[in-house]
């Protein structure tokens, strides 16, 4: 509690620190492009990238100049804010001893500035976009040239021992977030008392950048708010007010564009764009690196720019030859107003108010919102940062054969491919809020990852560009557990709402555990399934720390099927989305042999392991902390469970 931004902004900052300044200094040395001048080359970030790479691309991503540029954009009580969070941190820094301070002996950072959270901020804001192709842009060199960027390599990092540091993933098709939500937003129609009732159910991870602090934050006559930040974030990310309540999940939508380049034959440094030939842009940027001796040495590395953005490449997908090139666009590089969107939001005095804000400043990264009051209203929100193609350009200009495996393609060789600026977007090649998905009801709005289209099924969301939200495609197995929880027109408690989470319930099981049983059935006589039919027809069909091993034998088998539509007995349809898929085609032998096959694997793994019978799910699943042992219920969202739990494996 302050009387203003600034002594509101130490407050948080001093607080943090002494939960949490381990863990926002590390992160802060990422984001400075710092982990191996302190830490050295091996090592990585707590988003698994090694050091090298992570501070290539921080160097690249927050220069000095984008820091500026975003620093200048923010209003007063922004900046004051930032400034308050840094100066209180750094009085629990200058205050810190041994005993309050578990990293004291291996502190790399005596103090932080404004900008530190800036570059912070720059980090969450790109996790949609140029933050999924980390290794894609650092690996980018033009042909035969692979190693040229070590010509002035280092003693201590050579080709030898930086070759695994900067290898990069093959494509696997799916550039989703590593993290979800469920959300669901309840109106006046469907609470016993008339006011609006909201389930906040972030999947984020416990540690690292993305974890949650609970704060309550106030200035007198101003704000009073309370929820949840991510790290280095001086306002509530997830929370509630006196009168409104909101939640995020992050979206279906695109928040980029890859452009296929059209280079010059005779020189793989040129692209054309409308019959004329532009140079890439080549910039040199340095890191430091400490090696095993104590001895600092810089090494340095090229990234290339188009006018797009940066080049990317992807071994067996995306490469950059003689002929062709790619370069990504991300919308989020240009927003500057995620700060003060959720200022205002953290203010907001009603759904409404909350609506209009996000429509109005466009600031949103990546994430849905949904919101309740305490006038009834049920508020879903798909507005968040989105290229703006019109549909000629869509059809003219895609890359099919790239769209297809799920990558937002281009043709980077004419400008009518260009993002369309609308003078009523925000910012310009955005998406205008009024072409956004957006949904005000009285009795429900939920979303579970999935596109806005089945929201509510009494007013679905149709007709919006296939970059913002698409429809008549699968629903996510969450999502239909929560459509099938909020079907009728009772009404809904809190208790309800909050046992839709820990009831653990799996919903894949809803769908196919009783075919599965019969598949047993068919097969009584072979012993090797005896162990693992008992343990399915056993199991509760939950994901509860007392579920049996049932629950082991149903994962492994539903993870066996490499595309699971081919599963199906029932298949999709599109007029009947909430229902279909279901049930197992036992009439295909392809999906019989494949059943059999995983729980013949599964028997001897489980075997080897030495599970007894009465094993139960949480002694399976735990999070130890020193000597104790915490099991832990939930599982994996794909079965179709609420409370989504994904153990490090």
């Amino acid at each position: 509690k302050a009387k203003d931004e600034h002594g509101l902004g130490y407050g948080i900052g001093y607080v943090y620190a002494k939960d949490n300044a381990c863990l926002l200094m590390d992160e802060i040395l990422t984001a400075r492009g710092e982990r191996a001048r302190y830490l050295g080359a091996d090592g990585e970030s707590s988003t698994q990238l090694n050091n090298i790479t992570s501070d290539f691309f921080f160097a690249w991503l927050n220069s000095p100049q984008e820091i500026e540029l975003f620093w200048q954009a923010q209003t007063q009580p922004i900046q004051q804010l930032l400034l308050g969070y840094a100066a209180g941190f750094n009085r629990f820094l200058s205050e810190a001893n041994a005993n309050t301070m578990s990293c004291y002996d291996q502190r790399r950072l005596s103090t932080i500035t404004h900008n530190d959270l800036v570059r912070l901020t720059r980090r969450l804001l790109v996790e949609g976009g140029v933050g999924q192709f980390t290794e894609s842009i650092v690996g980018a060199k033009p042909p035969q040239s692979w190693w040229q960027w070590l010509k002035n390599k280092v003693t201590d990092v050579t080709a030898d021992n930086i070759e695994p540091l900067i290898a990069q993933v093959p494509w696997q098709g799916d550039l989703e977030l590593g993290m979800g939500s469920n959300a669901v937003a309840i109106g006046r129609n469907r609470t016993a008392n008339g006011k609006g009732m909201l389930l906040a159910n972030p999947h984020f991870p416990w540690s690292g950048a993305l974890r949650f602090y609970q704060m309550h934050l106030t200035i007198p006559g101003k704000l009073d708010v309370m929820g949840a930040a991510l790290p280095g974030f001086p306002l509530i990310n997830v929370g509630f007010n006196q009168h409104v309540a909101w939640t995020h999940t992050v979206d279906s939508s695109d928040h980029f564009t890859v452009y296929r380049l059209e280079l010059d034959p005779e020189d793989a440094m040129r692209y054309m764009v409308d019959g004329k030939y532009y140079s890439l842009d080549k910039k040199t940027l340095k890191i430091q690196v400490l090696d095993d001796k104590g001895k600092l040495s810089t090494l340095t590395h090229d990234f290339y720019q188009s006018k797009f953005g940066p080049i990317i490449t992807w071994p067996g997908f995306l490469s950059w030859d003689n002929d062709q090139a790619y370069a990504l666009r991300d919308a989020n590089l240009a927003n500057t107003r995620v700060l003060q969107q959720w200022y205002d939001i953290n203010q907001a005095k009603d759904a409404i108010a909350l609506r209009d804000s996000v429509e109005k400043i466009q600031g949103i990264p990546w994430v849905n919102t949904l919101a309740a009051d305490d006038k009834g209203q049920a508020l879903y929100m798909n507005q968040s940062v989105v290229p703006h193609l019109l549909t000629k350009q869509l059809k003219d200009c895609a890359i099919e054969a790239l769209v297809a495996q799920g990558l937002p393609a281009l043709q980077g060789n004419t400008s009518a491919c260009d993002w369309y600026v609308d003078p009523a977007a925000a910012q310009a090649g955005i998406t205008p809020a009024t072409k956004m998905p957006t949904l005000l009801r009285d009795d429900f709005v939920q979303n579970s990852n999935d596109s806005a289209w089945f929201t509510n099924p009494k007013s679905p969301l149709v007709g919006y560009s296939p970059l913002v939200s698409r429809q008549d495609s699968y629903l996510k197995i969450r999502t239909r557990f929560g459509l099938s929880s909020l079907q009728g027109d009772g009404l809904l408690t809190a208790e309800y709402m909050e046992h839709m989470v820990t009831d653990n319930q799996v919903y894949l099981a809803d769908l196919v555990l009783k075919d599965l049983l019969k598949l047993c059935d068919q097969h009584k006589s072979d012993d090797s399934l005896t162990h693992a039919c008992s343990s399915l027809k056993s199991w509760d069909g939950q994901a509860n720390i007392d579920s049996g091993l049932g629950l082991v034998y149903f994962e492994f088998v539903m993870d066996s099927f490499d595309e699971r539509e081919k599963m199906w007995r029932i298949p999709f349809d599109a007029k009947n989305p909430e229902n279909t898929p279901r049930g197992l085609a036992l009439d295909n032998p392809d999906v019989v042999e494949v059943i059999i096959d995983a729980l013949d694997e599964i028997s001897d793994i489980v075997e080897d392991w030495d599970l007894p019978e009465n094993t139960q799910w949480g002694d399976i699943q735990l999070a130890i902390r020193g000597d104790e042992k915490i099991r832990l219920p939930g599982a994996y969202g794909d079965f179709g469970v609420y409370n989504v739990l994904e153990p490090k494996r």
